[in-house]
């Protein structure tokens, strides 16, 4: 099969590689129909981790079943689905609780398991043909008739619409209440979607690029062209001084300062600055252990320098993590099916497999209107 793998920084290509196969009785088949580039996996293509060179890539994942293990029950051949990032067993101690991004059992000595990522076990990507789904019942989300002419929101399901749903729910929004959102990314706009959606009263993201700023003014959201002291001072305008109710990082550790140098400090304590006191902040952008490629050596210990006095005087609170996807997918599928909801809208260039070298190029380089890439095996 084709797929897409990891040669070393900046540099992936189309590959024949051994066929996505049954392994065990648990596992389906799936032939990709669509699969995402993900603002995650700029952090590996870049060499920001220990992403090993020959790995497949992908973990935003959509397609046919076209093959089921004999210990599948639910799961048949011809089902469309989709499957969350977070690869989960479904019988451990927090997949039972609903903590499915956090597995115990799909990545031996760790927790947390997804296709196609650095430290999150062995399992291949799907920006390939196929893809190979284990706990095959647990892991596949069987989509609504209507999932061929929706493929586009569907896929959306797998990752950046939970992820962003998580991030409102992380900060504690309710229906009525503002809300910032650092980063006008595609998680970012899902948040902002999610926001909409919840009732928020107010809805302001922050970025720098205009493009991705028009995106969210679409969705409904009041876009702020501002970074750093400025942002912050922007939001308390717009608030008649008070700040959010709470605030949502949708970055992660590569976020900018106002100069536009990496700082992985700059969202976080923007959003101490930017939220009310007693606020709360949802944390969905990775931030790691260590990040050897930093320019600073607390950075490099994944550390960052965190205005914790603020953050402590103001009473506010923080959640951090990435999304159990599975808590989240079987209701977002609905208000897509409803038209409710359609995380589709941001998609902006639709490509071949052949092609994805250059949309990851041009999606890590931030080029104008590069702002969700499908690819389409």
């Amino acid at each position: 099969m084709k797929a897409i793998v990891y040669n070393g920084p900046f540099d992936v290509s189309v590959k024949n590689v051994p066929d996505a196969k049954i392994e065990r009785a648990t596992d389906a088949l799936i032939r990709i129909t669509t699969t995402n580039i993900c603002g995650s996996d700029l952090h590996m293509y870049e060499g920001r981790t220990s992403f090993e060179q020959g790995r497949i890539f992908g973990h935003e994942n959509l397609g046919e079943v076209i093959e089921v293990g004999s210990g599948v029950e639910r799961i048949k051949v011809g089902d469309r689905v989709c499957m969350p990032f977070n690869v989960g067993c479904g019988f451990c101690e927090n997949c039972e609780r609903g903590l499915t991004g956090f597995c115990l059992t799909a990545n031996p000595g760790s927790a947390g398991a997804a296709y196609g990522f650095a430290e999150m076990g062995p399992w291949d990507g799907g920006q390939a043909e196929l893809l190979r789904v284990p706990f095959a019942d647990f892991n596949c989300l069987v989509l609504p008739e209507d999932a061929f002419d929706k493929e586009e929101d569907y896929v959306m399901l797998s990752d950046i619409f939970p992820t962003g749903w998580h991030a409102t729910e992380l900060a504690g929004l309710r229906a009525g209440e503002s809300v910032a959102i650092y980063g006008a990314g595609p998680v970012g706009l899902m948040a902002a979607h999610s926001a909409v959606i919840k009732g928020a009263s107010q809805v302001f993201v922050i970025d720098t690029h205009s493009d991705r700023l028009a995106l969210a003014e679409k969705l409904g959201a009041t876009p702020v062209n501002a970074a750093g002291d400025e942002a912050v001072q922007k939001i308390l305008e717009l608030t008649d001084g008070r700040g959010t109710d709470c605030g949502c990082e949708c970055v992660g550790y590569q976020c900018c300062n106002k100069h536009g140098h990496e700082d992985n400090s700059a969202t976080m304590n923007s959003l101490v600055a930017s939220t009310k006191a007693t606020g709360g902040i949802g944390v969905v952008g990775v931030f790691v252990p260590q990040d050897p490629g930093a320019k600073s050596s607390l950075a490099q210990e994944g550390k960052m320098p965190f205005d914790f006095g603020s953050f402590w005087f103001k009473g506010q609170s923080i959640r951090t993590g990435q999304a159990n996807v599975k808590a989240y997918n079987r209701q977002l599928a609905r208000l897509i099916h409803q038209g409710k909801a359609s995380p589709g809208q941001i998609v902006s260039h639709r490509l071949s497999l052949a092609e994805a070298p250059e949309g990851y190029s041009n999606f890590d380089k931030r080029e104008p209107g590069w702002t969700k890439v499908i690819l389409k095996p």
